[in-house]
């Protein structure tokens, strides 16, 4: 199969032609501007590549229902050009060919758990904590939507002292996981970015705390096979033994499990497919899709 992948961020849309098997042929990138000037370039680049299906993973919030009217349709986001945009339609309209769409995080949890860290696993949970945090869940083999999809990014955390900043950033909501715990949040809170704070600084014991709250919610709520952790701040590794160490503390013996009390290393991991979760999950998305057109 040849297959198109399309990471719709706030910030940057990474097109990407690949195969069912994950393996990433080429890859472009263009800013995210407004609709009319960006996605020319983007319809562009796929109808070159002649690509038989297309799988697209977007920041939201989206339309998930298949039989909604605005099915794959971005709907309240606070990027206003793209509010009510319906971009998997605009796809199909374009490029006559079958196009799968999902959340930026549940794509990439399907990478991960096709081809990644949770290889072969029937539940997994993504999260990227970058410039915003989100969520996306695989459970019993399914993608989790629900009424609309799971929002994990404002869950709502307990402050910890030594956070000065105990309220967060989040526009919406006091004391929310993206509010707490997102990038930008740690640069508001520090008064630097995260890249320039030395390893052993205070800030990465708090960023711990935070994530260590959101692995044990998501454990005692979806009880996942495993946890991956991806975003820009993940990248700073000194985290993953503090979140395991505080995961393990706050749980306090009551999740019983081999995975939690044995295996805390092989199971909150950082992605198996780093950076290409989101486009090897992408490419999977097109494949459904052409499979069940």
């Amino acid at each position: 199969m040849r297959l198109g992948a399309l990471e719709a961020g706030g910030t940057k849309m990474v097109c990407a032609v690949g195969d069912e098997f994950g393996n990433l042929e080429a890859r472009e990138s263009y800013p995210t501007l407004t609709p009319e000037e960006t996605m020319p370039q983007l319809i562009e680049f796929f109808r070159k590549a002649d690509v038989e299906a297309l799988g697209i993973g977007s920041f939201g919030p989206l339309s998930l229902d298949p039989a909604a009217p605005d099915y794959g349709a971005i709907t309240t986001t606070p990027k206003l050009a793209w509010a009510n945009y319906p971009l998997r339609q605009a796809f199909v309209d374009a490029l006559d060919i079958p196009v799968g769409i999902d959340t930026d995080v549940n794509a990439a949890a399907l990478g991960e758990a096709t081809y990644g860290a949770g290889k072969g696993l029937d539940s997994l949970v993504y999260y990227t904590i970058g410039t915003g945090v989100g969520g996306g869940a695989l459970v019993d083999g399914r993608l989790v939507h629900g009424m609309l999809h799971p929002e994990m990014g404002h869950m709502l955390l307990r402050p910890v002292k030594e956070d000065p900043t105990p309220k967060g950033f989040c526009p919406y909501h006091d004391g929310c996981l993206e509010g707490m715990a997102n990038g930008p949040a740690i640069e508001k809170r520090w008064g630097k970015s995260a890249k320039l704070l030395p390893v052993d600084h205070v800030a990465w014991d708090v960023e711990a705390e935070y994530l260590a709250q959101m692995c044990v919610n998501t454990i005692v709520m979806l009880s996942p096979k495993k946890i991956v952790l991806g975003g820009g701040v993940m990248h700073q590794t000194q985290l993953f033994p503090k979140v395991r160490q505080r995961t393990l503390e706050l749980l306090n013996g009551y999740v019983a499990h081999d995975n939690i009390l044995k295996h805390m290393d092989d199971y909150i991991v950082p992605p198996g497919l780093g950076d290409n979760a989101g486009a090897v999950g992408s490419l999977l998305l097109a494949k459904i899709a052409l499979e069940t057109a």
